[in-house]
């Protein structure tokens, strides 16, 4: 595999999909991916941290598979209070682009099959997550991802 492409963004994964929450600095992606991943395990889930801040992507049999740099693989920072370590897995095969969003929401419903170009002539389908105090970040993702919960 290539060095890959560093892109901002923290990956997570959840049973076995491959989640790529982006957006810009300060967007919550961090904060949502770790809730995620906690939430998951009290289900019973498989979850994990691939990457924070920075996702090395490379495209491999078709599918875009996601890894930390080994600068920063197994940490995560917590905006306003450090790094911390967090549990990891190697690579993952992403199959859905994270957006959160914060209130108020520009459209009160999302276009229908939203995707996004995470490399050249490379798509995935695009979620976007509301975030805010008092949201239960992974029951959202959830109800708007079904297939995560489902083995």
């Amino acid at each position: 595999m290539s060095r890959g492409t560093n892109v901002h963004g923290t990956a997570i994964v959840v049973g076995t999909t491959g989640l790529l929450f982006i957006g810009p600095s300060g967007a919550g992606k961090t904060a949502a991916a770790l809730h995620c991943i906690g939430r998951a395990r009290r289900r019973g889930l498989f979850s994990a941290l691939v990457a924070d801040d920075q996702v090395l992507l490379d495209v491999a049999g078709g599918r875009i598979v996601a890894r930390a740099p080994a600068s920063i693989a197994g940490l995560a920072e917590i905006r306003g209070s450090g790094i911390v370590s967090v549990e990891t897995i190697g690579c993952a095969i992403l199959g859905q682009i994270v957006q959160p969003i914060r209130p108020p929401f520009d459209e009160r419903i999302a276009p229908d099959g939203e995707d996004c170009e995470i490399l050249p002539g490379h798509r995935l389908p695009l979620t976007r997550l509301p975030v805010a105090d008092g949201f239960c970040c992974f029951e959202r993702l959830v109800q708007l991802l079904p297939f995560l919960v489902r083995n």
